[in-house]
């Protein structure tokens, strides 16, 4: 019985009826059925079209209903026809029941020698079934399967649709193309059996089973450089990294043999430095032209996938300064894993983001090599959906599946994905299906868990050796030319071990590396003062008027005209400014610098405590107005501030990359809780706090984390300092915890005026937002700089007993007990940045308080978590006693009175408690 009945007449009546529409304007009915009816006639014995709109007899109705069945078998082949496709070259597929067969439409046997104009939607005209299905199968069921038709954008599917069913019914590389697809091969194949032989034993994560990457990277990339584009930046694992780098980028071999043999002396290297697998790498790539495109490889760590958003972050960041928001000059390119593209939820996030305006860069060309296989974990273990790729149905992105052993195939797609990504700047995906032919890594026994698999990859040919003989066997090539590049191939990479030297390309530094050039690696004695951050009283009173100024025909909301309010009579008359009007003001100054100020996070325009309100929106017509964009009539930069969507991983990694492209920009991510940043830990610990120590590569990004205990319950009290100073160490980077809104604002300047850049985490405020006390006068800020230690300043060093260290809000708890108490032999000093640890300050505040009987580290944490670890460890001889919360394993309580008690007692015994009074636990 068929699937798919003859239709009915009520089916037939619709059928009429959409052919009547076409009839008055094609254009009112889909595509696809606009494109049927051109080549459709209702009578099989005329020429025309009916023009009563019914057929007159049972066999115009049959041959109507037949039309229409050979119409839905055309489209069901280009929805499901990937489902048959022969892109795997080790194992048979899986039965995905595709719903492909004759008797699913209706049809049988004997309909195949009869014509159909339906044949026309193939380009075929008038043709017979059995015409139409060979061409069906030979599109879409070959070595290539497509997924396209859930677009749902009539001009990239209608262009995708013709790419498929006619430019590669006619794709026939050029002779020129077929040698340099065997040459890439060559050297591919060559360059792992090389490193095989005379690196027995050593990790190098082979490519061996998907060597088609190296000649689909090459033709990426000169399509790229054809289509216009200045750049390409890749970002990808381990995987095939090595022969990337050497076949792809061009580090000298010399270099990457060095890293096997351990040449490299560490003692004339900065930092710790990293695996070979890891390093990043930048190359002038020079076509036979003579056009010229950069080449960048993001350096990664080994957390899968985590470089993904550090490579989309740069290209954009590049787009926005380097090439004036020319989507075309700069293209990312990102290899991923079949097991790691499925199953690292950072990719579902930065696909998401990818068509947001904060975060398009123009399209990312997704490739995969899809090695079947994780570590030991065989694909239907690890995932429940048919394609690793599928999470590009999110944003409607094309899918192209290509058997991996197959390199004109492969060539097809990667030059098809490219043209599609220069025509439409939105993402594309390659699944280059192919298999791993040793285990994860060439010592480990992969067939312990997949034994028949690697029982027929040992009897597999190599992808060279299948391009050869189909090169040889179609006559394109003679038989002896491949194995004369093998030979020379290897001959060369033997002459470079032996020799160990290489001329390098040649190379000239681009504006961004000569602006990071100027920039020099921190020495521990710049961290002695801060330079100079102030700003003229005449910038300030500028801002200050475009920050309390909205056009005449404007219509802010009445609490955000009251915030306007409040801003104008504190910039002009009571002259003391809070935390977020000491924010703007700092990015305002760099703003009217020339420089970019980039802010992205959730809910960053107007802040989770509506204290920033960075835009107003009018009232009538939602309308933003940005202040910061209107400092004066000739401004060269405007603010960019954008909501991101509700993840904090890939889009930290963003704004990380954002920073990396762009050493003279404010680049600031904020937590919407300071918590918040345990989603995003493992850029933290991957490449904020570390990159510079692996890979030579300084960020100024700066981490906003609200952080204060206002009895909130555990989630939202604790940005849990003590895992960013765990991390500190070798000055990598900056932890700060500030009181006062001034030194805020000399902190973020500082970011730009340091001679060299370093991450900065700062603990914000939550209730010090509005309170009373932590505002700062004008002075502070056209005068001075950034204060790491502020001492007490109304404190009598004669009078002190007992001095207090602290950070953070709880400095104002201790302040106002201590004058409701009247207490006059207490200090109260602040540490306003932890990290990197201001010790020499310190020490001469302990110098100025030397008759003291007491020091103690005061803050609110458990004393497990917050200060108190790193404070011990970076100050043995302190002789400091800790005041603190109990240690706890949740970071606060969840009741309002329990967190009352807890913080009158730290407070009561930090102004109170005798100096020889052990118990010192709330």
């Amino acid at each position: 019985m068929s699937r798919t009945p003859p239709l009915n007449p009520t089916q037939l009546q619709y059928f009429d009826q959409l052919y009547s529409q076409f009839q008055v304007d094609p254009n009112s009915v889909d595509p696809s059925w606009r494109y049927f009816f051109e080549g459709f006639e209702y009578q099989s014995d005329t020429d025309s079209a009916p023009t009563s709109g019914q057929p007159d007899s049972a066999e115009a109705q049959s041959d109507t209903s037949k039309e229409v069945q050979v119409y839905q078998l055309i489209q069901a082949y280009r929805s499901r026809g990937h489902l048959l496709s022969k892109t795997n070259p080790i194992r048979t597929r899986r039965d995905h029941k595709p719903l492909l067969d004759l008797s699913d439409f209706g049809l049988d046997e004997s309909d195949l020698e009869q014509s159909f104009q339906a044949g026309q939607e193939l380009g075929l005209g008038n043709a017979t079934l059995k015409q139409i299905l060979a061409t069906l199968q030979q599109i879409y069921t070959g070595h290539l399967g497509f997924e396209y038709t859930s677009i749902r954008e009539p001009e990239r599917l209608h262009w995708l649709r013709d790419k498929i069913e006619k430019s590669m019914q006619t794709y026939q590389p050029s002779l020129a193309t077929k040698k340099q697809i065997l040459k890439k091969l060559n050297q591919a194949t060559a360059f792992e059996e090389f490193l095989g032989k005379k690196f027995v034993g050593q990790k190098r994560f082979s490519l061996e089973g998907g060597e088609n990457t190296i000649p689909a990277l090459d033709l990426m990339i000169r399509e790229a450089a054809d289509s216009g584009a200045s750049e390409v930046i890749i970002g990808m694992a381990h995987r095939g990294r090595l022969n990337v780098l050497a076949n792809i980028i061009g580090k000298t071999y010399e270099q990457i043999f060095k890293e096997f043999e351990g040449v490299d002396n560490p003692d004339h290297t900065m930092g710790d430095g990293d695996v070979k697998y890891h390093i990043g790498y930048t190359s002038q790539f020079r076509l036979d032209n003579g056009k010229e495109l950069l080449l960048k490889l993001a350096p990664n760590p080994s957390h899968l996938e985590a470089v993904n958003s550090v490579v989309t972050g740069y290209t954009r960041a590049q787009i926005d300064d380097e090439y004036a928001g020319d989507f075309n000059q700069a293209i990312p390119i990102l290899i991923h894993g079949d097991a790691a593209i499925a199953g690292q939820g950072v990719v579902y996030e930065l696909i998401q983001m990818s068509e947001l305006d904060g975060y398009h860069c123009g399209g990312t060309i997704h490739f995969v090599i899809n090695n079947q296989i994780g570590f030991t974990t065989d694909f239907f273990d690890a995932r429940s959906s048919i394609y690793c790729t599928d999470v590009a149905k999110i944003i409607d992105a094309p899918v192209l599946h290509v058997n991996g052993d197959d390199a004109e195939a492969v060539a097809f797609v990667a030059q098809l994905a490219i043209e599609y990504r220069q025509t439409f700047h939105r993402d594309i995906f390659i699944d280059m299906v192919c298999y791993r032919r040793h285990g994860h890594n060439e010592g480990d026994e992969p067939k312990f868990t997949q034994p028949q698999f690697y029982r027929l990859i040992g009897k597999h040919a190599t992808p060279r050796e299948i391009y050869n003989q189909t090169l040889i066997e179609r006559g394109d090539v003679d038989a002896k030319l491949a194995e004369e590049m093998q030979d020379e191939y290897r001959q060369l990479l033997q002459a470079r071990l032996d020799e160990l030297h290489q001329e390098e390309i040649p190379y000239v530094p681009t504006r961004l590396e000569e602006e990071w050039h100027e920039l020099s690696y921190a020495k521990p004695e710049d961290f002695d003062v801060s330079p100079d951050t102030a700003i003229s009283e005449a910038l300030l009173q500028q801002i200050g008027k475009a920050l309390t100024t909205l056009p005449e025909d404007f219509n802010p909301l009445k609490k955000a005209g009251r915030i306007l309010k409040y801003r104008q009579e504190a910039f002009f008359e009571k002259q003391s400014l809070d935390w977020a009007s000491a924010e703007l003001l700092a990015m305002g100054s760099i703003l009217a610098d020339g420089k970019i100020v980039r802010m992205s996070g959730q809910d960053v325009i107007r802040a989770t405590f509506s204290q920033r309100h960075a835009m107003v929106f009018d009232a009538k017509t939602s309308a933003p107005y940005c202040p910061l964009n209107h400092i004066s009539s000739d401004q060269p930069r405007q603010l960019q501030i954008y909501n991101s969507l509700l993840s904090e991983y890939a889009v930290m990694g963003f704004e990380y990359g954002y920073a990396m492209a762009t050493p003279q920009a404010l680049v600031i991510w904020e937590a919407q809780f300071g918590d918040f940043a345990n989603g995003a830990q493992v850029m933290i610990d991957q490449f904020v706090s570390s990159a510079e120590s692996k890979w030579q590569r300084m960020n100024g990004l700066v981490l906003l984390l609200p952080h204060g205990y206002e009895g909130q319950g555990p989630e939202h009290s604790n940005a849990r300092p003590e895992r960013f100073l765990q991390l500190a160490a070798d000055n990598n980077m900056v932890v700060a915890n500030i009181t006062e809104p001034a030194n805020y604002f000399h902190l973020l300047r500082r970011q730009l005026a340091w001679p060299f850049r370093k991450p900065c985490t700062v603990m914000t405020p939550k209730s010090l937002l509005r309170h009373p006390r932590c505002v700062s006068p004008l002075a502070h800020f056209s005068t001075g700089r950034f204060q790491e230690v502020l001492d007490d300043p109304t404190a009598n060093p004669d009078k002190v007993q007992r001095l207090l260290l602290c950070s953070g809000k709880i400095y104002y708890d201790l302040l106002e007990a201590r004058e409701a108490q009247g207490i006059d032999n207490v200090a109260i000093v602040r540490v306003e940045q932890l990290a990197p640890f201001p010790k020499a300050r310190l020490e001469a505040i302990f110098e100025r308080y030397h008759q003291v009987q007491s020091r103690c580290w005061v803050q609110e944490e458990p004393e497990n978590m917050g200060y108190w670890a790193y404070i011990l460890r970076m100050f043995r001889d302190a002789n400091l006693e800790i005041i603190s919360r109990r240690t706890a394993a949740s970071p606060a309580t969840g009741y309002h009175k329990q967190h009352k008690q807890e913080q009158d007692d730290i407070i009561q015994r930090a102004l109170s408690i005798a100096p020889d009074q052990k118990e010192n636990k709330a």
